[in-house]
C-alpha cells in the first residue's frame, strides 16, 4: 500500500470548478474580456488565476490589481458557500482512506489556502485533514511545478515516491509526477483525455471507484 494519499481540492473533493470558474468569467467580462465558459475552463482549469496575470492584462488592457483580486474572492466565496457541495462519494472515499493510511492524507491545491479551508470545512472534509492543508499560493512555484506536493509529503513525513496523488487536471497531475508520486487521475466523464500523454498509473471516473481501488491489495 501507499503510505500517504495527498488529494488535490477543486474538482476532486468539491465540486467547486463550474461556480468558480463561472464567477471568473463573469468578472473578466465585466472588464473587457469576453470569455465563453468553455474558454474560461480551457485557459484557467488546474491553474491559479495570478498565473495568467500577462494574458488577463493583455486582454482587458487593465493591471491585475489587488483590489480587482479581492473583489473577485469576495463574489467567489459567497457563491461556493450557497452552492458548493462535496464531489459524490469524495467524504466517504476521504474517510476511508483516512482509516487506512492512520491518517497520513493531505490536500495539496493550487487555489489559495483560506479558500480550500473555507471548501473542506463547508462540505464536511476539513476534520481529515485538520492543519495538513497546503496552497501553491505558499509554496516558490504553484502547480504544474511539484512545490505543493513536496511539501504535503515532507509535512507528513512520508518519501514523496510512497504517496498516491489523486487529480483531475492535466497540470495537477504534471506537478504530482514532478515530484515522484504515483498519479491516480479522476475523470467523471470517463474519457481521459486531460492526461493523454502523461504517465498517469490510473484512471478512474467515480469516488466510490477510488474507494475500492485502494482498499485492494495490489492498491500500490
Amino acid at each position: 500500500m501507499f503510505d500517504a494519499v495527498l488529494f488535490d481540492c477543486d474538482g476532486v473533493l468539491v465540486d467547486s470548478e463550474p461556480i468558480t470558474n463561472g464567477v471568473l468569467r463573469e468578472v473578466l467580462n465585466e472588464s473587457g474580456w469576453a470569455l465563453t465558459q468553455a474558454e474560461c475552463f480551457q485557459i484557467f482549469i488546474g491553474k491559479a488565476v495570478r498565473d495568467e496575470r500577462a494574458r488577463i492584462e493583455a486582454e482587458t488592457g487593465k493591471p491585475l490589481t489587488e483590489a480587482w483580486m479581492q473583489a473577485f474572492y469576495e463574489r467567489r466565496n459567497k457563491r461556493l458557500l450557497a452552492e458548493l457541495q462535496a464531489v459524490q462519494g469524495a467524504v466517504d472515499a476521504v474517510a476511508a482512506i483516512h482509516r487506512q493510511v492512520e491518517g497520513r492524507i493531505a490536500c495539496a491545491s493550487g487555489a489559495d489556502r483560506p479558500k480550500v479551508v473555507m471548501q473542506l470545512d463547508h462540505v464536511g472534509l476539513l476534520p481529515y485533514f485538520d492543519d495538513r492543508v497546503f496552497s501553491g499560493h505558499d509554496q516558490p512555484r504553484s502547480k504544474p511545478a511539484p512545490d505543493v506536493y513536496l511539501a504535503a509529503a515532507a509535512h507528513l513525513g512520508v518519501d514523496p515516491a510512497r504517496c498516491l496523488v489523486i487529480e483531475d487536471t492535466g497540470t495537477g497531475a504534471q506537478a504530482g509526477i514532478a515530484a515522484g508520486a504515483t498519479v491516480w487521475g479522476y475523470c467523471p466523464e470517463g474519457h481521459g483525455r486531460a492526461f493523454g500523454g502523461l504517465p498517469v498509473a490510473r484512471v478512474f471516473g467515480h469516488m466510490d471507484e477510488l474507494r475500492r481501488l485502494f482498499a485492494a491489495p495490489l492498491a500500490g
